[in-house]
């Protein structure tokens, strides 16, 4: 055969083909089986403190096939796979991720620098710190964070919410309510907010608590980063935009609840946190000053501090947000609203794509709007939410309105309203076109949230947890109620 006629692409070598044909040849179930199982058995030696257990099968969970074949998969198809590091490396084609899965070792591994990039925080003209890892880098941290996450689940705060497996900000809520609603309820509340908590974890404290390999986990810390063509070191802190970053603020964070409950026994006083952001509830504002001056001491230990600004002691009669919600009690009676600040927020984004949409057609207007408005509602669909839904339907109404005059400034309004409103059923001024057909905030029905059971388990408890991935799948669209599959392809069998 002449080479030089071939029909194989120059960039498709026999290799490579090979490679394709292995990656596209995964049973992901078995992979996934196989790793759940592992996770399992590490939580079970966790929960009994087996720690010498704990350590050797994280050694067999790193080191396996299955293991690095799904830490590849994690970071290809999260939402930041094409964004590449400071090599410009991106792993998109299926012979790529083979080659990436068998390369991946701990052996002698040197983290590579990050590369920093700041992105604004949403409603404030300052910006947050990202620093985006290789992608070879971000399989390694995913590597081992399959590893980490059965232990930080099991001896994790259990009204710790944010970043954790099958729990969530509405689970954060519904606790609150319960701990608040009753009128013999403590009144004060503490809001607590850790000033730059992952910029400023002590690596220290870390090396000395975090269960995994120690070499490793001192290249994830010291990993440099680069910005503007001048590179820098780190000393402290973990990175923003790193995929084991999560669970290692929530190990350094975790213990805060057990000294609660050892200082205050009897007294009304109940910890919630979500991320780095918590609650205190306390009968008096004394009590309520005591525990802020514990927590610092908590922080201080691993190089953290209490933001001054957002740390406030609050009576439940004034009212305070939490979530993107705002909890207030009206003649004695405890309410959960949207927050003022959460309601500008989607209103000033629903302008920005109206305003952007200028030239766009009636259908791509209608499908970029609907994906936020279905989010938006469905995030405070548990809440006293009715009135402020049918407030913003008014307010989209208006903006649609300038919206197609601003097309059509020649016409007058009943061509306008012909053109881009309908009758459907009782209901006028359904804005649709051929194919697509606006979502309302008013048409999200609201439905009470049912928390999670605080001492259950996602690697150990997997009857429940499915369970309840069923009850809520009954009254919810699938897409809602996806779980992480560390979940939801529990093994049947533990150990």
């Amino acid at each position: 055969m002449n080479v030089r006629n071939s029909t194989t692409p120059k960039s498709e070598n026999r290799t490579d083909r090979d490679l394709k044909r292995q990656w596209n040849s995964i049973d992901w179930k078995k992979v996934r089986s196989y790793v759940n199982n592992l996770q399992t058995r590490i939580a079970k030696a966790t929960h009994e403190g087996k720690w010498n257990l704990v350590k050797r099968l994280q050694y067999l969970l790193t080191n396996s096939h299955s293991a690095k074949l799904l830490a590849v998969r994690i970071v290809t198809q999260n939402r930041g796979s094409r964004t590449p590091g400071t090599d410009g490396v991106r792993w998109l084609r299926p012979h790529e991720k083979m080659r990436a899965a068998l390369s991946i070792t701990c052996k002698r591994y040197i983290a590579q620098p990050l590369k920093r990039i700041y992105i604004p925080k949403p409603g404030k003209k300052t910006k947050r710190p990202l620093s985006i890892p290789t992608m070879y880098d971000r399989a390694m941290q995913a590597l081992y964070a399959l590893a980490l996450q059965p232990v930080a689940e099991t001896s994790a705060d259990n009204r710790s919410f944010g970043f954790r497996l099958s729990r969530s900000a509405q689970d954060a809520s519904q606790y609150a309510f319960i701990c608040l609603h009753n009128p013999n309820s403590a009144p004060w509340i503490l809001e607590g907010d850790i000033k730059g908590c992952f910029d400023n974890i002590s690596h220290e404290w870390l090396k000395e608590n975090i269960p995994i390999e120690q070499s490793v986990l001192s290249q994830f810390l010291k990993a440099s980063y680069v910005f503007e063509q001048n590179l820098y070191h780190t000393d402290k802190g973990t990175p923003q935009g790193g995929l084991i970053s999560p669970i290692l603020a929530n190990l350094t964070l975790d213990g805060i609840e057990s000294i609660l409950n050892e200082q205050y026994p009897d007294m009304k006083v109940h910890f919630i946190r979500y991320a780095d952001d918590f609650l205190v509830t306390a009968p008096s504002r004394e009590v309520a000053e005591e525990i802020c001056e514990l927590i610092r001491v908590f922080l201080a230990e691993r190089g953290l501090e209490l933001s001054k600004a957002k740390t406030l002691i609050t009576h439940i009669n004034v009212g305070f947000d939490f979530l993107g919600w705002s909890f207030r009690k009206y003649d004695g009676t405890l309410l959960i609203k949207p927050s003022k600040e959460s309601v500008k927020k989607i209103t000033d984004k629903i302008r920005k794509i109206i305003h952007k949409a200028a030239a766009w057609t009636q259908e791509q207007l209608i499908k970029a709007l609907n994906s936020v408005i279905t989010g938006w509602a469905n995030y405070h669909r548990h809440i006293v939410a009715k009135e402020t839904f049918q407030k913003l339907d008014s307010i989209i109404w208006n903006m649609l309105w300038r919206w197609a005059k601003r097309r059509h400034s020649q016409k007058g309004h009943k061509w306008i309203a012909r053109r881009y409103w309908y009758t459907e059923g009782t209901r006028n001024w359904v804005f649709k076109a051929a194919t697509a057909k606006l979502v309302l905030f008013a048409d999200t029905k609201i439905r009470r949230h049912v928390m999670v059971k605080l001492d259950k388990n996602p690697f150990i408890d997997r009857k429940y947890f499915l369970d309840r991935l069923d009850r809520v799948r009954k009254c919810t669209p699938w897409i809602q109620t996806r779980l992480s599959f560390f979940t939801y392809c529990r093994p049947k069998f533990g150990l």
